[in-house]
């Protein structure tokens, strides 16, 4: 395995050339419903695998900053592998938050070494959109832990060599409401899958429905403390979801404007020579799109330097930040076709597969609704979640 980046830079520039190479000669394969395993393997061989773990753990120590930079530089390619890559570094970042010697040694070790793939396992379908309550249940069980329920939308699943599941806590005696997190290997018997995940868009990422009945692991599986699930999903999970899904869709949309780019550069009208660059309202839509999507740039770039440094405005940019992207990939995608024309709408295009991979953003918990609302509370100073 190749030497972790030492700079955000570094690791947006493997990335993007794993992308190139290895990615979008599959973007077809992938977009019929094929896992992106040979472009994740790739990136975890050149060293990104332990992306947003810390330095003093072995992974790059490059934080939120890293984990947008990298999304950007899959999403322009490959939405798919970008959500697939996107999801295990979220769940590595949970892992590494506060591993126990042991859970170093088994989970986290291999993950930074590239030689293990997590994700996460949160959503239920009896929740929808409240991913941070649980029903999946954790009882205690001899030495070790039983986990029985249901988790949906589980990406990279039956992929992954590990999932982080949320559940009721295990103590009979804790309050209700309390929630904890647990580590399930891959091979956990009464762990099965079902559905096989046939979305509009994003059709690579394997996003399957889990059953866990009667499943086994050790007390030592159990990240954290008991009762650590809502400080995992706001102060771990929730950050760098945000990063990697706003990096991810700022990728696409940035793909939907080369697209637009291109074809203006190098068409034009048969009956009179005249090129679609030379156009004085193509060019001032062209540029309301450019002047868009650096805009929602920065916004994410931003977000992320604040959240990585603690600064007083981390969570209403972080929030915001995944909303502002949803509706920049998806209405820059659409003009971006309407620039292009029937060549843009024809099945299969380019434009056509980022249309339907960015339509996924506004609907992928948090909603955008759900993150307008959490801006507005965090600039009022209030709790994101109560009355």
């Amino acid at each position: 395995m190749t030497a972790p980046p030492v700079s955000v830079a570094e690791a947006s520039r493997r990335a993007s050339e794993i992308a190139e190479a290895v990615a979008r000669p599959l973007v077809g394969r992938t977009d019929s419903g094929v896992w992106p395993a040979e472009p994740l393997r790739a990136l975890q061989d050149a060293g990104l695998g332990g992306l947003a773990a810390p330095r003093s753990l072995g992974g790059t120590g490059l934080g939120l900053s890293g984990v947008a930079a990298v999304g950007e530089a899959l999403g322009r390619v490959c939405a798919s592998t970008a959500l697939c890559f996107g999801m295990h570094s979220v769940g590595t970042a949970v892992i590494a938050a506060k591993p126990t010697d042991r859970q170093r040694a088994e989970f986290l070790d291999a993950i930074v070494a590239g030689e293990h793939l997590t994700t996460l396992a949160l959503s239920e379908p009896g929740t929808g959109a409240a991913f941070w309550l649980p029903q999946t249940r954790m009882t205690q069980a001899g030495t070790g832990m039983r986990i029985d329920g249901e988790k949906s939308f589980v990406t990279n699943g039956s992929h992954a060599d590990s999932y982080v599941v949320s559940t009721v806590a295990a103590d009979p005696d804790a309050p209700v409401g309390e929630f904890s997190c647990v580590l399930v290997p891959d091979d956990a018997e009464g762990l099965t899958w079902h559905d096989a995940w046939e979305g509009i868009g994003m059709r690579g990422n394997s996003s399957r429905r889990a059953l866990l009945e009667d499943v086994r692991v050790g007390a030592d599986h159990l990240l954290g403390a008991e009762g650590d699930q809502i400080w995992y999903v706001f102060e771990v999970v929730a950050p760098y979801f945000l990063m990697a899904m706003a990096g991810s869709y700022l990728g696409v949309a940035q793909a939907s404007l080369d697209e637009a780019t291109a074809h203006l550069g190098r068409r034009a009208h048969a009956h009179t020579g005249r090129r679609l660059a030379t156009e004085p309202i193509l060019q001032h839509r062209l540029g309301e799109l450019w002047a868009q999507v650096e805009r929602t740039r920065r916004l994410v770039y931003w977000a992320a330097e604040e959240g990585d440094a603690g600064g007083p405005k981390a969570l209403p940019g972080l929030t915001a930040a995944k909303a502002e992207v949803a509706r920049c990939a998806v209405e820059v995608t659409n003009e971006a076709m309407t620039l292009v024309g029937g060549i843009g709408y024809r099945d299969r295009s380019p434009l056509e597969r980022h249309l339907r991979d960015a339509r996924a953003a506004d609907v992928m918990s948090p909603t955008t609704d759900i993150l307008r609302t959490w801006t507005g509370r965090a600039a009022l100073g209030l709790p994101l979640l109560g009355e």
